[in-house]
């Protein structure tokens, strides 16, 4: 398959799912990948002494202070500290989508030198309260894309998650999780509108970022995205599976780099918690020597 560009609204429909498709049935977490992606052993990518905080860093993002930070960091897991980026300037210039559509982006266009990566974590079925304590220690930005269906019996979980001090957000993920490729327009526009609205009823903001069950879309889905007040349809260049990184291409983490993951628990992850998936990750981040940023301060 081709590589993709920078802004994915000029592919063909669909093009993402060939290589990286969330939410599935796959052997790992759940991620069914096309030919040229591939999980790394060990570690992911080349290897990078992880650096000391930014003192730049954005304060909605920036990591606890002094001896509580390394005390946090060594409670999850963790060999050092993590570095946060600090909120840009200037938002990075996104090509605008055709009249009456939304904008695909499946990596933000950052200046090739900042390594910057930011995480998202998918649909909500595992609601572990340990997460939340490791995501408000380690003030991790997370961009929740939550599904109806499953993340409803307890939304409570995820309000906690974005209201602990660490800038993250609530947006939209459906109401069912279907392949909305296969459904006409309305359908479509039922799935999106009706999250959309759910969302903002519960949490008090309709949620301005939207993305496709298993990465699958159309020009309806676009559409449909765009009546329904969504700004931008989110994809990834990378997936966290129970141990590794999954890249769509290459083998390491590139600039801009928007993360796949999911809430899932040991049934999903083989045994494995949340918690050291989301650890193994972060792992892997320090090690190819990157800084986590906040999705939205880039949109």
């Amino acid at each position: 398959m081709h590589a993709r560009r920078l802004v994915a609204g000029t592919l063909a429909a669909g093009a993402l799912a060939l290589s990286l498709t969330g939410c599935g049935d796959g052997a790992d977490t759940g991620e069914r990948l096309g030919p040229k992606a591939k999980a790394t052993q060990g570690t992911s990518g080349p290897s990078a002494s992880p650096s000391p905080p930014s003192a730049a860093a954005s304060p909605s993002a920036a990591p606890p202070a002094g001896g509580a930070a390394d005390e946090a960091y060594r409670k999850w897991g963790l060999t050092g500290p993590l570095e946060y980026a600090p909120k840009p300037d200037r938002k990075p210039e996104i090509p605008k989508a055709a009249p009456g559509k939304v904008p695909v982006i499946d990596r933000i266009p950052v200046p090739a030198g900042d390594k910057v990566v930011f995480l998202t974590f998918d649909d909500g079925a595992e609601k572990d309260p340990e997460f939340l304590k490791l995501a408000a220690d380690l003030k991790l930005p997370i961009s929740m894309f939550l599904t109806d269906s499953v993340a409803s019996p307890d939304y409570g979980h995820f309000e906690k998650l974005r209201d602990n001090g660490s800038a993250s957000t609530i947006n939209n993920h459906t109401l069912t999780h279907p392949n909305l490729r296969t459904l006409p327009f309305e359908a479509q526009k039922h799935e999106i509108c009706g999250q959309q609205e759910r969302l903002e009823k519960r949490f008090g903001q309709r949620p301005p970022l939207f993305r496709p069950p298993f990465g699958n879309y159309n020009d309806d889905t676009l559409r449909a995205a765009s009546e329904c007040g969504v700004s931008s349809l989110v994809l990834w260049r990378v997936s966290m599976q129970i141990n590794n990184f999954q890249y769509a291409e290459g083998s390491a983490l590139k600039p801009g780099d928007i993360i796949l993951a999911h809430f899932r628990g040991p049934a999903e992850l083989k045994g494995s918690t949340e918690i050291q998936m989301t650890t193994r990750m972060l792992q892997r981040i320090q090690e190819q020597g990157y800084r986590i940023g906040r999705l939205e301060d880039y949109l």
